[in-house]
């Protein structure tokens, strides 16, 4: 689950995986839809391949909305994952 959106960002929660996913997912596309253009992950501490296809959902939200969605603060480990996965280069983020 993610926080309310200050401005066009919200935040992540600190967990995100395969369980909280799809409840992640619903509440960034409700940010996203009313015009959110950026994602803290500085609260994520705990999360799995499934935090990589959520950030990935809502980048494609986003452009189908016709903006950029920013990734900001992203774990070093997820961004490690990213990698593995071949997927670092979907990912619009910034430290």
């Amino acid at each position: 689950m993610s926080t309310p959106a200050t401005g066009g960002r919200f935040q992540t929660a600190a967990t995100l995986t395969h369980e909280s996913a799809k409840a992640a997912l619903d509440s960034g596309l409700s940010r996203i839809a009313a015009g959110a253009t950026e994602v803290d992950c500085a609260p994520l501490t705990r999360f799995d391949s499934s935090a990589l296809a959520v950030l990935l959902a809502w980048q494609r939200a986003a452009s189908a909305r016709g903006a950029a969605l920013g990734v900001l603060n992203l774990p070093s480990g997820l961004v490690s994952l990213a990698r593995a996965y071949g997927v670092d280069t979907l990912l619009s983020f910034r430290h």
